[in-house]
């Protein structure tokens, strides 16, 4: 017979709960986390199941088949200057971001790379902005 205890945590009530847990062994903090099952009186801990959830909680895609938009391209996190001079971020990384239209950026140029930080409305004033992060 075989029991799985509870729901294993996922997302961002994985990744807190392992931060909290960070002193104990990995067996421990699977098991603390939901990442176990009792068979035959035994309990098993499920570590693969477990390390699978903290890289998807990380953002970390296992599934290539899941980076895939609807025309079939995959993202590939590249893009290419076009003829006008032009860099195009496509919806696939806008959508995975949260972006809505409007949302704003500050460019900064490097020597061979270029931020773009996002920038929010300040709550004290709609017209002034600041730093996102």
């Amino acid at each position: 017979m075989n029991e799985t205890q509870g729901t294993p945590l996922t997302g961002k009530a994985l990744l807190q709960k392992v931060k909290e847990l960070s002193h104990l062994p990995r067996r421990e903090t699977a098991k603390h986390c939901g990442y176990y099952s009792i068979k035959n009186g035994q309990t098993r801990v499920n570590l693969t199941d477990f390390y699978d959830a903290l890289l998807v909680a990380k953002g970390v895609p296992l599934d290539p088949e899941g980076m895939k938009d609807g025309r079939g391209r995959e993202a590939t996190y590249k893009v290419t200057v076009h003829k006008n001079g032009q860099i195009v971020i496509g919806s696939t990384y806008t959508q995975e971001m949260g972006l809505e239209p409007g949302d704003e950026f500050e460019i900064k140029l490097g020597y061979k790379h270029i931020h773009l930080k996002q920038i929010e409305p300040s709550e004290e004033n709609g017209k002034e902005y600041s730093d996102h992060n």
